[in-house]
């Protein structure tokens, strides 16, 4: 089956759909979220044109926004001369072919998950990467088995991709076809996720190394464009991808930094989040994520100077709870500050959930020295007491000690070397047989 991805081959027209449901506690106000939704189009390589919004009790079961407002939208394509309608919201299948019906073959109707799907796609830059993409990608596909599918098929072959997951729907040769399109992409699915499962094995046996040396790991999280990879260069020195758009980076990308005490850490740099973030992407995405499941401490990286600050911090907490994200140690970095002048800092409501708080600009490499004090006191704060008795034909235990704990005291002795150590929690189990 030929791989799809690229939703656009060039800059479209798109029209903007947002709709506010009483009955919904969104985060972000209707118009902050077009405002970012016109960002994610952009970002795709999409012109916006116009936007309209749609207040109403409940969702319609047919075209999500209603009949009425539907014959609205499809006038004002004409006017506009857009081909592409994004939805802010996730459609159903059948709001899907409703709403393709109701605006006609000419019209192309996406939600913001098929957009940010898209994103993704453009932006994976390795194998890794591409697997989880497509692999999100034909999950959200398969019960939206409609005209759409054509289209995302295309880009290998000019036309239809060639073999598998052909251009065909409901207008097309009919049911069966269908159906033998369904079971070639289940098949990709379940190819997608065994070759994923070699990839979480391999994570996983690369923190398993990383345990045993003792080195903490430190998980950079945060809303997209925060400036997670910026501050993972200012940290580091290490050449990452930076740029100004919404998920520069997916990725994950692992560095080693070193401590003012001596000691070094590992932190990894994670894709970035963001409100209504696909259900499939993020379980697609399982074995990079795990990278922050399993850190000792996570830097929440914020964008200060960011309007809906707060909200975007909302945001990524609701994200990493649905990730089940163990209750390590956070710290909260108010990025950007550059932008931000000598105004006070924003209060979060939830501050106190977090080790501490402090002010940076990755950009201008503002306040770094002070967020690598702080990471090291939670690091050290963050450890165990133990006094240790070691062989002496285990130095390697010993160097490794020197290395990623604190030392208080250490004495010689007949039966190894006596040692009382602050020792990372990642460490603890494994020196606890010489525990005295």
């Amino acid at each position: 089956m030929e791989q799809y991805q690229v939703i656009n081959s060039g800059e479209e027209r798109a029209f903007l759909v947002g709709a506010d449901v009483r009955s919904g506690r969104p985060l972000l106000s209707l118009e902050d979220s077009l405002r970012e939704l016109s960002l994610l189009a952009a970002t795709a390589g999409m012109v916006v044109v116009g936007q309209t919004m749609q207040h109403m009790q409940r969702i319609d079961p047919n075209t999500f926004i209603g009949s009425g407002k539907v014959e609205e939208v499809r006038e004002a394509l004409s006017e506009v001369d857009a081909r592409v309608v994004i939805f802010d919201d996730e459609l159903s299948p059948r709001h899907l072919r409703e709403l393709e019906k109701a605006l006609g073959e000419e019209v192309r109707v996406l939600d913001r998950s098929a957009l940010i799907l898209d994103i993704f796609a453009q932006h994976a830059r390795t194998r890794e990467g591409a697997l989880q993409v497509e692999l999100a990608q034909y999950e959200y596909r398969l019960p939206r088995l409609t005209r759409q599918w054509t289209h995302l098929a295309r880009q290998a072959g000019g036309g239809a991709a060639r073999g598998g997951a052909a251009g065909v729907g409901l207008r097309g040769p009919g049911e069966t076809q269908l159906e033998v399109d369904r079971r070639d992409i289940r098949r990709r699915i379940a190819k997608l996720k065994g070759e994923l499962q070699g990839v979480r094995q391999h994570r996983s046996q690369h923190r398993q190394q990383r345990s045993r040396a003792g080195v903490p790991v430190v998980a950079l999280v945060g809303y997209t464009n925060a400036g997670k990879s910026t501050l993972l260069h200012a940290l580091t020195g290490a050449d990452v991808y930076i740029a100004d758009q919404l998920f520069a980076t997916l990725d994950p990308l692992s560095r080693r930094v070193d401590m003012p005490n001596g000691r070094h850490v590992v932190v990894t740099d994670t894709v970035g989040f963001i409100q209504k973030l696909p259900t499939t992407l993020i379980a697609a995405f399982r074995a990079t994520l795990e990278e922050i499941t399993e850190a000792s401490v996570l830097l929440h990286v914020v964008d200060t100077s960011h309007p809906n600050v707060l909200q975007q911090i909302e945001t990524v907490e609701d994200t990493l709870a649905e990730i089940d994200v163990p209750p390590v140690p956070r710290i909260l970095v108010w990025n950007k500050i550059d932008l931000w002048g000598d105004r006070p800092l924003p209060v979060y409501s939830g501050a106190a959930a977090y080790w501490a708080e402090v002010a940076v600009s990755a950009r201008e490499a503002v306040g770094i020295p002070a967020l690598l004090s702080i990471l090291e006191t939670t690091l050290d704060s963050y450890a165990v007491p133990m006094k240790l008795l070691l062989p002496y034909q285990r130095g390697d235990l010993i160097s490794a000690l020197h290395e990623s704990a604190t030392i208080e005291s250490q004495q010689h002795t007949e039966d190894g070397v006596l040692m009382t150590v602050q020792l990372p929690l990642s460490l603890a189990e494994r020196f606890k047989q010489y525990r005295v």
